[in-house]
């Protein structure tokens, strides 16, 4: 995984009237300090709801930087934990909504609305029986332990103590993974079970991890990298209490579920591949698709605009074919750019250092278009082998709260002949700088608001923001040969194609097949691509519909702001505009730039 200070109304007509005259103590408090107050009473809630929920999902904690909880792990699979969110998201609701938002305006008003709508979502997803599909190959147990626990990841390893608190957690992960098991025969029971082909992808992400000795997990990667920090008593202690809890409690609890998915839960997943396999699966589906977009559109009809899309950028990967003088088809122009050797990396190393220039190159060209930069750092590192085969191309984690960590722009080796050339520009622009690094540690920094809009967010907003990055590559000096642009309005087209056929996944009855074959057909994807993306649709649906209708929203709002400021539009004040108050619902998002423009033009 930014702003302003948060704009609290004054109260300075009320602090002209003389302090300690009769009339000043007689005179009921003024509008605005009655709504100052109540701006304090809901900052003092929020405030209070953070730190509860920190402590009720401690991984959120330690993903953040906050390190008070880093040797807590909860059984959150269990139907005890439901319960306790359920009552923890009933009772915030309540107390906020009995403050009210009559009298707030500004970020008051948003943060209150964005709090209020959020929990009442979260609340009305209860009705749909996640908690019976807690392994999947995209997320979850198979890789959120490794990465917490090889010592690279969110939890820190630079005292002894900090080697203590992974392994108390190390101690509860059976009771996680024996909770997963139980609920997955729930879910056998009641017919809410995953895919098979996505089931047959988590046997060897599981086999990766399973090892007969400790030291060769990567669990024992804290083991090989003490820092000085942690005396020779400690580490003699600590080599030995890591080789007992992963030997004694880690291996055995993902054994254990290994062998479960192989011999048990395989007979029952599903042959079916989108959610209309499961029981009210459309109406759950249509529940993800309106959580993602932060938009009331139906699955139907983002369907359509995906079409709509799709065939807008053939036409202009068309006219890229005319400028090189290709001779074909589009789909020999897609079969070209994949094949043609020109295009592939020699080696890891340098599809590594490619990405680095491309971050000197960028960064020198980024004052031209912002004005409000994240303070963070940020590191380019290749994704961990044990997840590289189902992970993306690239991700982007953000940054600590407390600067230890910085932003990290993760780039997939995996499979290199498919990583290509033309792929990086782009999604270094997405991934990295302008795109999730500016947005996230910008959201991060923002001091002035309520952390759980700094640490939150909306996908549509996040997401459509990384892609409106990329359109920003010419203005910030790279596409500047006609294969590179492909690559940019490639992936605009693979963000279109999402809309297409996650939807047809999931509202249309598509097949896994059906998915592959559409995106090999309208798009430069390979078939390693392809599989993993239809393999992610179908074990998170929804989320990929927000990155095209996101951008989308971004698009057309600048495009408002230049036909309404003409010559007087510029790019950075648009941009910090688009910033500085973090992930907004696009509807949000929209008022709050027509109100800027109003304010320009005035």
């Amino acid at each position: 995984m930014r702003r302003k200070p948060l704009l609290t109304l004054t109260i300075a007509a009320a602090l002209l009237l003389p302090a300690a005259s009769a009339l000043a103590q007689a005179t009921p408090p003024a509008a605005g300090a009655r709504q100052d107050a109540k701006a304090r009473q809901l900052d003092a809630l929020y405030a209070e709801y953070w730190e509860a929920l920190l402590k009720l999902n401690p991984l959120r904690a330690t993903f953040q930087g906050d390190a008070r909880y880093n040797d807590q792990l909860p059984n959150y699979l269990s139907a005890a934990s439901r319960q306790r969110e359920h009552a923890f998201l009933t009772q915030w609701l309540k107390k906020v909504q009995d403050v009210g938002e009559a009298g707030l305006d500004g970020q008051d008003l948003l943060s209150y609305r964005i709090f209020v709508d959020e929990l009442t979502q979260a609340l009305e997803g209860e009705q749909f029986p996640s908690w019976m599909l807690p392994v999947d190959q995209f997320s979850g147990l198979t890789s959120v332990p490794p990465l917490l626990g090889a010592g690279t990841g969110a939890q820190p390893f630079k005292t002894a103590a900090d080697y203590d608190a992974w392994a108390k957690r190390m101690q509860l992960l059976p009771a996680l993974f024996d909770q997963a098991i139980a609920n997955m025969r729930e879910g056998v029971k009641a017919k809410v079970v995953q895919p098979k082909a996505l089931m047959l992808k988590v046997l060897p992400q599981l086999d990766a991890i399973i090892k007969p000795k400790a030291e060769d997990t990567l669990f024992w990667g804290p083991i090989k990298t003490f820092p000085d920090a942690v005396s020779a008593a400690d580490r003699q202690r600590l080599t030995a209490e890591y080789r007992q809890r992963i030997e004694t409690d880690v291996i055995p609890a993902y054994r254990r579920l290994r062998d479960y998915i192989a011999k048990d839960y395989l007979t029952h997943a599903r042959d079916t591949a989108g959610m209309q396999g499961l029981p009210n699966g459309q109406a759950w589906y249509a529940y993800n698709a309106r959580v993602s977009t932060t938009t009331d559109m139906a699955p139907a009809r983002i369907h359509q605009i995906g079409l709509d899309e799709v065939a807008r950028i053939h036409g202009l990967i068309r006219q890229i074919m005319v400028q090189t003088g290709f001779k074909g088809s589009l789909q020999d122009f897609f079969k070209f750019m994949q094949d043609d050797p020109r295009f592939s990396f020699k080696s890891e190393e340098a599809l590594l250092s490619a990405y680095r220039a491309l971050e000197a190159r960028i960064d020198q060209r980024i004052p031209e278009q912002f004005s409000l930069l994240p303070k963070a750092g940020f590191e380019i590192r290749p994704v961990e082998a044990f997840r590289a085969e189902s992970a993306a191309g690239g991700e982007y984690m953000s940054p600590s709260e407390d600067g230890t960590r910085p932003g990290i722009f993760y780039v997939n080796t995996f499979d290199l002949p498919t990583r290509k050339t033309w792929d990086a520009e782009d999604l270094y622009l997405h991934e990295a700088i302008p795109g999730h690094h500016f947005q996230l540690a910008l959201q991060q920094e923002l001091t002035g608001i309520p952390k759980f809009r700094r640490f939150g967010g909306q996908t549509a907003f996040i997401e459509g923001w990384g892609l409106y990055a990329e359109s920003l590559g010419k203005d910030l000096g790279v596409y500047e040969d006609p294969y590179s642009y492909f690559g940019y309005l490639q992936n605009e087209l693979w963000r279109a194609i999402r809309l297409v056929v996650d939807t047809g996944l999931h509202d249309k009855g598509w097949s896994r097949e059906q998915v592959i074959d559409y995106m090999m057909a309208n798009s430069a994807a390979s078939r390693t691509d392809a599989v993993a993306e239809a393999e992610r649709y179908m074990a998170i649906p929804g989320q990929a519909l927000a990155y095209k209708v996101g951008e989308m929203k971004i698009q057309e709002l600048r495009k408002r702001a230049q036909a309404a400021l003409g010559a007087d539009f510029d790019a950075r004040a648009f941009h910090a505009q688009v910033l500085e108050d973090g992930s907004l619902p696009l509807a949000q998002l929209e008022q709050k730039i027509d109100r800027w423009i109003a304010s320009r033009k005035r």
